[in-house]
């Protein structure tokens, strides 16, 4: 089917580097292949994984498209697809190639959306909603009364995960770089003390036992701080890498701090067929209705401000979600 010849528009990294590496490009949408939908974008989700591309800690052939969440309007549709058609109101996240005008999703990892859910929304919650999803659910059983703590609680995915955690009885205890960014968060005790402080502080609000879950997603700089935090026997869920890659782990450490449990999972392992896609999608659409999750979409960025976007979340002045609007 024709996608009637559209001229597209891209943000490309031809290299790895800061975000001064991106820049602008027209582009002839591709036909969809067998098991492929192409959709035209109308928003597309800002995500920490888009800056690890661009800087080349996680690794993909270059030149690369990067952006893995958008949502838009199924523009056509490839060979063997008969569960989407053109008009369907669709979100990917998953792969490459967000940042662009038009863009070719598989079939497989594509979401159709509700009625009730607008493609911002679903660009703003997809990555991190679903993230905050597996995190709060298919990882570690939290029972209501259980402490946890979440780092970066003002941002896109901390600010839904603890959200999450505290709408199942989890009492949370939230930590944010500034007294600025704690006015935006709700949790049964916010910190902005530094990382050297947080043990001492986590452990005063606890009776001296330590949280049964750390929530880490910004990595190198928080490591030693979030193990330090936990009881015996805890569970540390290290899932980003916003300061950097943790550097080798040793178990005797583990040990020393009480037997205690690391696991590094990333999303894709949570939705890697499309009916563990769609269960993780039906959750957190089901969160959006009852209000529990908000889209919290703070900024509102023209895609061809893709560099600047780059700048502002790895410098934590953005909080909430961000939107690129192409």
């Amino acid at each position: 089917m024709s996608n009637g010849g559209n001229t597209g528009w891209r943000i490309v990294a031809r290299q790895h580097g800061g975000p001064e590496v991106l820049e602008g490009e027209e582009f002839t949408p591709p036909q969809p292949g067998p098991g492929e939908v192409l959709f035209e974008t109308e928003a597309i989700g800002l995500n920490f994984i888009d800056t690890y591309y661009r800087a080349g800690l996680y690794k993909a052939p270059l030149p690369i498209v990067i952006g893995s969440e958008s949502a838009g309007i199924v523009s056509a549709v490839g060979p063997d697809v008969t569960h989407f058609a053109p008009g369907d109101r669709i979100g990917c996240f998953t792969g490459s190639g967000a940042y662009a005008t038009h863009r070719i999703c598989p079939a497989a990892q594509a979401v159709k959306l509700p009625p009730d859910i607008d493609t911002r929304t679903a660009a703003a919650t997809m990555v991190k909603g679903f993230t905050a999803c597996y995190l709060a659910e298919d990882i570690e059983p939290l029972e209501p009364g259980q402490w946890a703590l979440v780092h970066s609680a003002a941002g896109g995915t901390g600010s839904l995960l603890t959200a999450w955690l505290r709408y199942k009885g989890v009492k949370v205890i939230a930590h944010v770089g500034s007294p600025d960014k704690a006015k935006l968060v709700q949790a049964e005790h916010v910190l902005t003390c530094p990382l050297d402080e947080l043990a001492s502080s986590v452990r005063d609000l606890t009776n001296g036992q330590g949280v049964a879950v750390v929530f880490d997603g910004v990595g190198k700089d928080s490591w030693q701080a979030s193990l330090r935090c936990l009881r015996r026997r805890g569970m540390m869920i290290s899932f980003g890498n916003a300061s950097g890659a943790v550097p080798p782990v040793s178990l005797l450490d583990l040990m020393a701090g009480g037997s205690l449990r690391v696991t590094r999972p990333t999303l894709a392992d949570f939705t890697a067929t499309p009916e563990m896609l769609q269960h993780t999608a039906d959750r957190v659409f089901d969160r959006l209705r009852r209000g529990v999750l908000d889209a919290n979409i703070r900024q509102t960025i023209a895609l061809a401000d893709a560099a600047e976007a780059h700048r502002a979340l790895e410098s934590r002045q953005t909080t909430g979600a961000t939107v690129l609007i192409p």
